[in-house]
């Protein structure tokens, strides 16, 4: 029997562009979507999401507040399913350092979310759901004083 698998996903807003990796590994291999990963045994969310941002892509940041949750499902060629993550989307504001592909990226750039709403990148389910929500929170006033 399959068991939903926590992770996470760091939603970094930086000079209005959001943070995408384009994944290396299952699930979604070869689409754009957020920096992330499994949490590990007695790790917060919040401490998961900044060291798979930092893995991934050499971002050393600070987790301000989880966002939303959506799932991700990884299916084989005959549609069976492999592994079902509960994704908790966290959003990071960016602390220093120079975005880079590393670890189970492929590639990492910024975007903005314009560029986002487009057709042209292979996007992982919920990426523009999830980065509107992350640029709402990040230009929010009332949210920035907290």
């Amino acid at each position: 029997m399959l068991y939903p698998i926590p992770a996470v996903i760091a939603v970094v807003v930086h000079n209005n562009r959001i943070l995408l990796v384009r994944r290396a590994n299952p699930p979604d291999a070869g689409y754009w979507g957020f920096p992330g990963g499994k949490i590990n045994t007695g790790e917060s969310i919040e401490s998961a999401a900044v060291r798979e941002l930092f893995e991934e892509t050499g971002i050393q940041s600070e987790a301000l507040r989880v966002i939303t949750a959506v799932d991700a499902f990884d299916r084989d060629d005959n549609h069976t399913l492999q592994e079902h993550f509960v994704l908790v989307a966290v959003l990071c504001s960016w602390v220093s350092g120079h975005a880079v592909a590393a670890d189970d990226a492929l590639e990492v750039g910024w975007f903005a979310l314009e560029d986002i709403n487009e057709t042209s990148l292979c996007l992982s389910k919920d990426v523009v759901k999830v980065a509107r929500m992350g640029v709402t929170l990040a230009s929010d006033a009332a949210f920035k004083v907290l």
